[in-house]
C-alpha cells in the first residue's frame, strides 16, 4: 500500500508540474530574469500554492505521531546549516539556474522534453554516483 501511494503522490506531482508548465526550462529561466525585461512571475505563483499546501499538511501532520498509514513519523530535521548544506543548495541552484530544470520536472518531462532532457538526467544520476562514491569515503 505504501509503494501505491507513492506512486500516486508521484503522479500527481509530475501532472501538476506539466499543467502548470513547470517542465518548460524557458518558464524557470524565464522567473529567474529578474533584471533582463523577461521576467516571468508564473514561477511564484506556482511556489506560493505549494508552500500553502504543505503548511496545511505541516500543520496536520505537527498533531500525529503516526501517518494516515500507520507508519512511524520522521523526526524534526536537524536544522545544521554547514558547508556542505550551503555547497549543495548552490550547486542546484546554478544548474537549475543555468538549464531551468531540476530533478522532479526533468522526470515528469522524460518523455517531452527530447534530448536535452536526457541529457541532464544522465548528468544528474551521474552526480548522484559520484556523490555516493565520495560520501563513502568521507
Amino acid at each position: 500500500m505504501r509503494k501505491i501511494v507513492a506512486l500516486v503522490s508521484g503522479l500527481v506531482f509530475g501532472a501538476g508540474l506539466v499543467v502548470s508548465d513547470m517542465v518548460n526550462p524557458a518558464r524557470v529561466r524565464g522567473f529567474l530574469d529578474l533584471f533582463g525585461g523577461a521576467w516571468d512571475p508564473t514561477l511564484a505563483f506556482v511556489m506560493g500554492g505549494a508552500m500553502a499546501v504543505m503548511i496545511a499538511a505541516w500543520l496536520f501532520v505537527s498533531r500525529r505521531s503516526k501517518s494516515l498509514l500507520g507508519y512511524t513519523l520522521p523526526g524534526q530535521p536537524a536544522g545544521t546549516i554547514d558547508a556542505r548544506l550551503i555547497g549543495g543548495a548552490a550547486v542546484f541552484g546554478v544548474g537549475w539556474g543555468l538549464v531551468g530544470l531540476c530533478p522532479g520536472p526533468a522526470i515528469a518531462n522524460l518523455f517531452l522534453g527530447g534530448w536535452p532532457v536526457l541529457v541532464f538526467i544522465a548528468s544528474m544520476l551521474a552526480g548522484m554516483m559520484a556523490f555516493s562514491l565520495l560520501n563513502r569515503t568521507a
